[in-house]
């Protein structure tokens, strides 16, 4: 009997996932998948590879957001855990589980099969890995200020409506890059490094992002006018890809390093990172990937 380990997350999203708890686990049962359950918790989680070579399992799912993802991802890298990783999105943002299309009813059926795909991961000063995006600049930080309590009553919106109200305080800072070796000095209000091309709930802002490439993708917003500002927001909101848009500053590569004089934090797929400089690498095929 295949056995699987779920990390879930009480208070992601609209901690509404204890809900579905009982529903999963008959999912799982009915497909003769043997289930235990690991509780993250807010402050100390590390008991984690502890139960999971306790529990012998075959495999990983998380459900939550794309935080909840990153954490695993991280306990079982940093702990040298090899098995499996698959997703229950149930958070506040779940771009990776939306880049995927995971529809839960076929889902289960993957991961009872054991279907899986190698994925790219990216390193970040060769201690954090992240699965989605690595970001710094105006908006990375709102994920960080906008409280739980709002963010569970909103959803996205509470991202949304607190960047709103800072637009008037936009300000760009010259970043100074370097990509294989290639150097460029670009001044911009933020960059974002990608693995897969959906971000901040946006299936496609990139087109040439893949998750399996051995490539990270970085899009910087150059400095410009509000109006110019407003057309990259409306090509966003509309689905469009950017990284062609003469207000993107886009390339490809398997290693970037990026500084700034100004005192800028990296968000690591939602989560706070370290201060730049950052030095960020392609891990290719780093993980397998129920899907």
């Amino acid at each position: 009997m295949k056995k699987i380990l779920l990390v879930y997350n009480p208070v992601s999203g609209h901690a509404a996932f204890r809900t579905r708890l009982d529903t999963v686990i008959e999912n799982f049962q009915r497909r003769g998948i043997f289930l235990s359950v690991y509780r993250t918790q807010a402050d100390d989680n590390s008991n984690f590879a502890d139960c999971v070579k306790l529990s012998g399992a075959d495999g990983i799912i998380a459900a939550g957001g794309d935080g909840t993802l990153h954490a695993v991802i991280n306990w079982l890298k940093k702990n040298s855990l090899d098995l499996p990783v698959g997703v229950i999105g149930s958070g506040t943002s779940n771009d990776f589980a939306a880049h995927l299309n995971i529809d839960a009813e076929n889902y289960f059926d993957a991961i009872a099969q054991g279907r899986t795909r190698p994925v790219d991961l990216g390193l970040v000063n060769g201690s954090e890995y992240f699965i989605n995006v690595a970001s710094a600049g105006v908006f990375t930080s709102i994920a960080h200020e906008v409280g739980s309590r709002l963010k569970n009553f909103l959803g996205k919106s509470a991202y949304y409506l607190r960047g709103l109200g800072e637009l008037r305080n936009f300000k760009a800072v010259t970043f100074d890059i370097t990509a294989d070796g290639r150097k460029f000095s670009v001044e911009a209000f933020l960059f974002l490094v990608l693995n897969s091309p959906s971000v901040a709930g946006f299936k496609k802002i990139s087109s040439a992002a893949q998750i399996d490439d051995g490539l990270l993708d970085l899009l910087l917003l150059k400095k410009n006018s509000p109006r110019s500002l407003m057309t990259v927001a409306r090509k966003i909101l509309a689905g469009s890809t950017v990284d062609d848009d003469e207000n993107i500053f886009s390339l490809r590569a398997r290693t970037f390093e990026i500084s700034s004089a100004a005192a800028l934090t990296g968000d690591l797929d939602g989560e706070a990172g370290d201060p730049l400089p950052l030095r960020i690498e392609t891990c290719r095929h780093a993980l397998n990937f129920f899907c």
